[in-house]
């Protein structure tokens, strides 16, 4: 691990420091966990896998005007939301200063502007804030602090305070990662707080991301399909891969 650059190690907050390898740039928080990854040759695009699923709100939500990111990582998500859907705005809450200079810097995060709003606070401070309840179309949660042992804020009070930020048919994704105590932890407190709460089998490294819904929908898995290929065909991202994980999950729990 390379020695902290002092721009992006300011004290009181985990160090935010690069490694590049085999052509894909990633961010750690001062440890060997990568927090964000980026392909050099392709800076725009979504490299993870577990991230690209985070977008898996487009099959049911095709022209967001809010989205919130809680949690900047390398700055994939938002990088993403901000250039593909113009009509949208875009805000960030991330608590380390460290992570938003360096997305900055060696990620490609433009600066804010008028539909973009990158700001150094607590996530929990965001949801809570009740000017922000009912207002947003997608909320992707992804909270981990340098051990990622699991999400940081975790209770029953934050996923509610997550479903009272979105407005009717709004959409919450998120990474539960960490120790496997934490899954079912996260997944009760968001049951209770949502009206549906789905998640997708495991991608690599204990990632499972989950979808929740403030009103659960009408699933109609031939328009998802249709909606997959446009989603593929508009944006190479491996949508149709999503809806075969939602019907593996109703499939297994709904009987």
């Amino acid at each position: 691990m390379p020695s902290p650059d002092p721009r992006f190690s300011q004290p009181g907050h985990p160090p935010a420091t690069i490694t590049e390898f085999e052509g894909v740039r990633s961010l750690h928080l001062g440890t060997s966990w990568v927090q964000g990854a980026m392909r050099l040759a392709r800076p725009d695009a979504i490299e993870l896998e577990y991230v690209q699923m985070m977008m898996m709100w487009m099959l049911f939500v095709e022209r967001p005007r809010r989205i919130a990111q809680l949690g900047l990582g390398s700055a994939a998500l938002t990088k993403f939301c901000w250039q593909r859907f113009p009509e949208a705005r875009v805000e960030v809450a991330e608590l380390n200063p460290n992570v938003i200079a360096i997305c900055h810097d060696y990620f490609g995060l433009p600066p804010n502007d008028a539909r973009l709003d990158v700001r150094e606070m607590d996530a929990l401070d965001f949801v809570m804030d009740a000017r922000r309840h009912g207002t947003l179309d997608v909320l992707q949660v992804d909270l981990y602090d340098e051990q990622a042992r699991g999400p940081v804020l975790d209770t029953p009070e934050f996923y509610q305070a997550c479903a009272d930020c979105l407005a009717p048919g709004g959409i919450m994704t998120a990474n539960v990662f960490g120790d496997f105590i934490n899954y079912d932890k996260n997944l009760q407190a968001m049951e209770q707080a949502f009206d549906a709460v789905v998640w997708l089998p495991e991608v690599h490294d204990a990632n499972i991301v989950v979808i929740a819904f403030k009103e659960a929908p009408q699933i109609d898995f031939a328009v998802l399909y249709e909606r997959a290929a446009e989603i593929k065909r508009r944006y190479n991202l491996p949508a149709k891969t999503w809806v075969n994980g939602l019907k593996e999950w109703m499939r297994d729990h709904l009987g």
